[in-house]
């Protein structure tokens, strides 16, 4: 995984990883509201979530936590989200005060993005009403049986921030979000991925987001890290949401000379502060256009570790994140 790191802040508060039921230390916990909370259960001997779950409830007073995030559930071999999903749905009257969840908060080292597996999160966001910002990490992969990344339609009226992290996100996540009721939403993050990692959302999966019709608040709409992201840039040149946007990022995929023509071409994007484009396999000719027409402090452009690629001797392109 590129791109992917653990957050040093979460929802503007610092995390901390919260110490074993085992764990020796002569410093105090702080104060429950002052930080993001980060639950991580494996290597940690015998210690299993549910154990460990029970410490937090049983240290913290949960009342006042306003942010957490769940890091590997695991102990040797990687199990299913699903228990997780069930612990925090069971337990929400617990958090009257959360904002901000970040569910499989894991990187690299920890387990590839693929191999997590994941399940249906939909209990959880029907159970934090109250929830403003969610960021969700994993993804499908067709290739075996591993429990895929699910959610439901939903209605939810706080939820401001909304980000799925994944090199392969489901068509049905994808369908489901465009499906949902989400008034308050400002914030709305898609990495599709690839095929080969379960990412078969195609443009026609993205059309009720592409409308903004039930996306009144959004102001940032990030549709990233795609093996199509030709066609996302086309179907977005005259998408209706763009009028109401802020930024916008079409990053971390496959975008070449194809989609940057259709942006150049579509509706005017010159009221956006912001497009990221980092990670393209467009020629500079067409960037400086659209640099030229937004401005070079609202343009995010760095190619990153595409930059050697000539279009003229090879055609092969990758997302950042993938597996």
């Amino acid at each position: 995984m590129t791109d992917i790191e653990h957050p040093e802040t979460f929802h503007g508060l610092p995390v901390l990883t919260l110490p074993g039921p085992g764990t020796q230390s002569t410093d105090p916990l702080p104060a429950p509201g002052s930080v993001a909370w980060r639950l991580e259960s494996a290597w940690q001997g015998d210690l299993t979530f549910a154990g460990l779950w029970r410490h937090f409830l049983d240290t913290v007073d949960t009342t006042k936590v306003r942010a957490l995030l769940i890091g590997p559930w695991w102990q040797e071999d990687y199990v299913s989200f699903a228990p997780v999903v069930e612990a925090l749905a069971a337990d929400a009257d617990r958090f009257p005060a959360l904002k901000a969840l970040f569910l499989a908060d894991v990187v690299a080292e920890e387990c590839e993005l693929s191999w997590l597996e994941m399940a249906d999160i939909t209990p959880v966001v029907e159970a934090f009403g109250g929830l403003e910002e969610l960021t969700v990490r994993g993804c499908g992969d067709p290739h075996d049986d591993r429990p895929s990344l699910g959610l439901r339609p939903v209605r939810h009226t706080s939820l401001r921030k909304l980000r799925f992290e994944s090199g392969g996100l489901p068509a049905e996540v994808v369908r489901a979000v465009g499906a949902s009721e989400l008034p308050a939403l400002e914030h709305l993050e898609l990495w599709l991925g690839v095929s080969e990692y379960g990412g078969d959302a195609g443009v026609a999966d993205l059309a009720p987001v592409l409308s903004g019709a039930s996306l009144p608040a959004l102001r940032h709409l990030g549709l990233q890290n795609s093996e199509i992201q030709d066609e996302i840039a086309a179907a977005v040149a005259s998408a209706p949401v763009v009028a109401q946007l802020e930024s916008l990022s079409l990053a971390m995929g496959t975008l070449g000379d194809e989609g940057v023509e259709a942006l150049l071409s579509g509706q005017p994007l010159t009221h956006l502060t912001s497009l990221d484009l980092h990670h393209h396999y467009a020629g500079k000719a067409l960037v400086d256009r659209l640099v030229d027409l937004l401005g070079p402090d609202r343009v995010n452009h760095d190619v990153d570790e595409v930059e050697y690629w000539d279009p003229d001797e090879d055609e092969f392109r990758y997302v950042a994140v993938s597996e």
